[in-house]
């Protein structure tokens, strides 16, 4: 297992005149599909509908993250880290300033004064991080360090690893369905955006992880991409919740952002540190931090 990662994650060949044709053609092509898709689902705007686009959009997301692994011989294990560092940092300022900031105004506008509204949050977040620990210890699941790089692992171990992505891609899309349920699309249309960016490198992860399992690339792009599909589901159950029942989008705001942090510092993070290239993950994640910032301060 060790031996086909490492192959997976070396770096690339000088690739040929043709492969480079051919390459340049698919990724064309799947701009093309990927705006169409996009365009289908433009006046998809508001509430459970809304929040179906933005998970779709986030799926769509970590299939051209896995699109890669259709083209490229192998992918370098530092791309592989500073991709998992943006997506972390995009990840953390998604949580701040579109689901923590704004859990803290919509506490506010429910009554609470300056020290309850944060007390709300503060709640919010231990129980969103409580909930994401408990499916982490009771469903059978694979942590990243040891699914895609494990000598010996068995195939197994790697589908353990594929379900908990899968798993943890449940929180991502819970967050999008919050986020539309409130007033500001502006503001949601920028967290399903930051969600979506950092699914990119998940998808890449996944994919690599089954080609080294022995996957052939065409089967270990597929199962990556849905891995993607729980999140518009986990969309539209988070927006039908809100939309139900008003009241509950502060704790609702605050558990997807604290159930998201867990993510990001259980896994991401530390993914993205142990194989050696802690400066380039590091600044990929302040990259996406910024970005995700831009995407919701200035922009939404």
């Amino acid at each position: 297992m060790t031996t086909l990662l490492l192959n997976t994650f070396a770096p690339a060949r000088q690739p040929n005149g043709r492969r480079i044709a051919g390459g340049t053609v698919a990724l064309v092509g799947a701009s093309l599909l990927l705006a169409q898709a996009l365009g289908a689902f433009a006046e998809l705007v508001s509430g459970p509908a809304g929040a179906l686009r933005g998970g779709l959009i986030a799926a769509l997301a970590t299939a051209a993250g896995a699109f890669p692994v259709l083209l490229a011989r192998r992918i370098s294990a530092r791309s592989i880290d500073t991709m998992l560092g943006f997506g972390a940092g995009v990840m953390l300022a998604a949580t701040a300033f579109s689901l923590v900031l704004p859990a803290i105004e919509a506490a506010g506008e429910l009554g609470y004064g300056r020290f309850g509204a944060s007390g709300v949050v503060v709640v919010g977040l231990v129980l969103g991080a409580l909930a994401l620990l408990a499916a982490d210890r009771v469903l059978p699941h694979e942590h990243v360090e040891n699914g895609i790089e494990s000598g010996g692992a068995s195939i197994a171990r790697v589908w353990l690893f594929v379900a908990a992505i899968a798993l943890h891609n449940v929180p991502e899309g819970l967050a999008i369905g919050v986020g539309y349920g409130q007033d500001s699309l502006a503001r949601a249309s920028a967290l399903s955006s930051g969600i979506a960016l950092q699914d990119i490198p998940e998808g890449l992860v996944v994919a690599a992880a089954l080609v080294a399992a022995g996957y052939g690339r065409v089967v270990a792009f597929a199962v990556a991409a849905a891995t993607g599909l729980a999140e518009p589901l986990a969309a539209v159950v988070g927006a039908g919740i809100v939309d139900v029942f008003g009241a509950v989008l502060p704790w609702a705001l605050a558990f997807a952002g604290g159930a998201m942090l867990f993510v990001v510092a259980h896994e991401i993070i530390p993914e993205s540190q142990r194989r050696g290239h802690q400066t380039q993950a590091t600044l990929g994640l302040v990259a996406g931090f910024c970005l995700m910032m831009l995407l919701d301060t200035a922009l939404g």
